[in-house]
C-alpha cells in the first residue's frame, strides 16, 4: 500500500484520533511491537504513528516520519505513483482489507521485507485505513540461510563414494543416496518403496530382521559383521559382499537407522589373490626343502619373494587399519555432529508455526536465533571438510604478501569477540613494528582455528595470551590458554584426521581443526610445537619465514 497524512495537520488529526476509544488507542498504539499506523485514503497520508512504528522506521520522533515527504505517504521501497496508487486505493476501499509483502525502507536506507495488513474504516465521513506492517526480514533471512544449508548437506550425502541407506524402525526404507541406488542396481526412486531386508539374501532376511529389532532396543554406533562375511542383494538378485557401518538418530520421538554400505567385491578378489599366491609360495617351499642340495640359490629368491610378499601385506593390513580407523571416527563425528544442529533446526522450525500472533515476536525471535546458530554450526563443519579435501588434492597454495602482523592479530581478535565466555579475555604482547611478507589468508585462518580452540576449551574468567615477535626473517606466534589441558598419550595424535582427545569427548567439534592448522604452517614451510599439561593448559607455537621486502 502507498499510505500517509491529513490536511487538518497533525494537531487536528491527534483531535480527531482522540476522539476513538482510549483503550483501543493503548492497545492497538502503544502496546503493539510492530508498526501501526493510521492512514487518510483521500488526502494520501499518514496522520498517526505508534512508537514502535517509528522506531522500525529509523525516526527519531513520530512527527519527524508524518513530515517526511515520502515515508508519510508510502512505506514500499519503490512507492506507487498515479494510476497504479489510485487503483490501489480503490480497491482497498472496495474490499475494506488488503494484505501483501512488500520491500520496506528505513530512513538510514536499509531495506527489509515486512507484511502489510491494512483495514478500511471510516469517521466522520472520512476513510482511513488502519495499517499494521510486521518485519519479516530476519524470517526471510533464516529461511534463506537454511534453505542454503539443507542444499549443501542433500549435495554431500548425494555424492559421498560409500553407499548411504535410511530406514525407519520398522525396517522401511525412507532415504538413499545415488551411489547406494547403483550398488543395488535399481533406479532413482525404486528403493523408496522397498524395505531393508528386501536388500539382504533371502536366506538370511528373517536372521536380519531379528538383528534390525535388537539394534532397535539399543541402538549404537557401530560396524556389522565381525569378522563375518556380509552379503547384500541386487534388484537382479544377484548377491556381492560389503562392509556395513551403522548410525542411527532420532526425530519426533522416531528412530531412523543409517547404513554406510561399501562393496568390498574388489577387496574380495585381492584377498584372494593374495591368498592363492601364499599358497603358491608355500608350494614352492615344499619343493625346495625336498632339492635343497642341489636348488640354494633359487631357495634364496623365493624366501625374498616371500619377504617382499609379507611386507606388502603388512603394508596393506595397516594401510586397512587407518582406514578403517578414519572411517569409524568420522562415522562417529558426523552421527553426531550432524545430528544435533539438525535436530535443533527441525524442533524448532516446527515451533515457530505455533506462535503467529505480533505478541510472541520474542518466541519466534528464539527459535530463529536457534536455527541461524545451528545453520552457522553445519557450516563450520562443512567449510572444515571442504579445507581438508582442498588441502588433499593440493587446491591450496601460500601467496606471501605485505602483512601488518598486529594490524591482522588486533582484527582476528576483534571478530572473535562474540565466542568469548564471560569474563574472558585475550591479552596480547607482539612486537612486529614493520609489515612482513607473509600468506594473510592462511595466517588468519590459522589464528582463527588456535584462538577458537583456546576459548572453548577455557573456562569463563580465563585469560588467553598472544606473544609474538619478528627477528632474523622469521616470526614467532604462540597462543596460550588455561584450559582444560591435552594428556601426553593424546598429543602424538592431535594434527591427525578426526581425532579428539580423550576428555573433550563432551564438548562439540569436528577433530580437523589442528590437522588443518598442521597443513597450513607446512605450506607456509614453518614449524609447529605443542606445549600442554592437563587442568594447566596448553602452548601452541608457530614458527613461520618471511620475506622483508622494503617498501617502494
Amino acid at each position: 500500500m502507498n499510505p500517509v497524512g491529513n490536511h487538518h495537520g497533525p494537531t487536528g488529526s491527534r483531535i480527531m484520533i482522540n476522539q476513538y476509544s482510549s483503550a483501543l488507542t493503548e492497545l492497538l498504539f502503544e502496546n503493539s511491537e510492530d508498526f501501526i499506523g493510521i492512514y487518510d485514503l483521500g488526502d494520501e497520508r499518514f496522520v498517526q504513528v505508534n512508537k514502535a512504528g517509528v522506531r522500525m522506521l529509523g525516526f527519531s520522533s513520530e512527527q519527524a516520519l508524518l513530515n517526511d515527504p515520502v515515508r508519510s505517504r508510502s512505506l514500499r521501497t519503490q512507492p506507487l505513483e498515479g494510476e497504479n496508487r489510485t487503483s490501489l486505493i480503490e480497491r482497498i476501499l472496495q474490499a475494506g482489507r488488503h494484505e501483501e509483502t512488500a520491500q520496506i525502507d528505513r530512513k538510514d536506507g536499509y531495506s527489509f521485507w515486512g507484511q502489510l495488513i491494512m483495514n478500511v474504516f471510516t469517521a466522520k465521513d472520512r476513510n482511513y485505513a488502519l495499517i499494521r506492517l510486521i518485519d519479516q526480514g530476519r524470517l526471510h533471512q533464516a529461511e534463506m540461510e537454511l534453505e542454503h544449508s539443507v542444499r549443501r548437506y542433500e549435495a554431500i550425502f548425494s555424492n559421498a563414494t560409500i553407499g548411504i541407506v535410511v530406514c525407519d524402525s520398522k525396517g522401511q526404507i525412507v532415504s538413499v543416496n545415488q551411489l547406494a541406488e547403483h550398488l543395488f542396481g535399481y533406479q532413482t526412486g525404486e528403493l523408496m518403496t522397498l524395505t531393508i531386508e528386501q536388500l539382504v539374501p533371502t536366506s538370511v532376511s528373517s536372521y536380519h530382521e531379528k538383528l534390525r529389532q535388537s539394534f532397535n532396543a539399543k541402538p549404537q554406533v557401530r560396524a556389522m559383521g565381525h569378522n563375518r562375511d556380509l552379503n547384500a542383494q541386487r534388484k537382479d538378485g544377484s548377491v556381492f559382499p560389503v562392509e556395513i557401518s551403522l548410525s542411527y538418530f532420532q526425530l519426533e520421538d522416531e528412530l531412523y537407522v543409517v547404513a554406510y554400505i561399501i562393496d568390498i567385491t574388489f577387496k574380495k578378489e585381492a584377498e584372494r589373490q593374495l591368498l592363492a599366491h601364499r599358497d603358491h609360495i608355500e608350494r614352492l617351499n615344499a619343493d625346495l626343502e625336498q632339492k635343497v642340495a642341489d636348488r640354494t640359490h633359487a631357495l634364496m629368491n623365493t624366501l625374498d619373494q616371500l619377504e617382499q610378499s609379507k611386507d606388502e601385506l603388512g603394508r596393506a593390513l595397516a594401510a586397512e587399519r587407518e582406514l578403517g580407523e578414519l572411517k569409524s571416527r568420522f562415522v562417529s563425528m558426523a552421527s553426531h555432529e550432524f545430528r544435533t544442529p539438525l535436530t535443533a533446526v527441525l524442533t524448532s522450525a516446527t515451533l515457530i508455526e505455533k506462535y503467529p500472533g505480533g505478541d510472541q515476536h520474542d518466541k519466534r525471535q528464539r527459535h530463529l536465533d536457534r536455527i541461524r546458530s545451528s545453520v552457522n554450526h553445519l557450516n563450520d563443519i562443512l567449510e572444515e571438510f571442504l579445507s581438508v579435501g582442498r588441502l588433499e588434492e593440493g587446491k591450496i597454495e601460500a601467496h606471501p604478501t605485505r602483512v601488518d602482523i598486529n594490524q591482522l592479530i588486533s582484527e582476528t581478535i576483534a571478530d572473535m569477540q562474540g565466542m568469548l565466555k564471560p569474563e574472558q579475555t585475550i591479552q596480547t604482547n607482539v612486537l612486529c613494528p614493520d609489515p612482513v611478507w607473509l600468506d594473510p589468508s592462511l595466517l588468519r585462518k590459522i589464528l582463527v582455528n588456535l584462538l577458537s580452540n583456546a576459548l572453548k576449551y577455557s573456562g569463563p574468567g580465563s585469560v588467553v595470551t598472544i606473544r609474538g615477535a619478528c627477528s632474523d626473517s622469521q616470526l614467532t606466534l604462540a597462543v596460550a590458554d588455561q584450559g582444560i589441558g591435552i594428556a601426553k598419550d593424546d598429543q602424538e595424535h592431535l594434527f591427525e584426521r578426526f581425532f579428539r582427545a580423550k576428555n573433550v569427548t563432551n564438548i562439540a567439534g569436528t577433530g580437523l581443526g589442528l590437522h588443518i592448522v598442521g597443513r597450513y604452517v607446512e605450506l607456509m614451510n614453518g614449524q609447529l610445537s605443542l606445549q600442554s599439561e592437563l587442568n594447566q593448559g596448553t602452548t601452541v607455537t608457530l614458527l613461520l619465514p618471511y620475506e622483508n621486502y622494503p617498501i617502494d
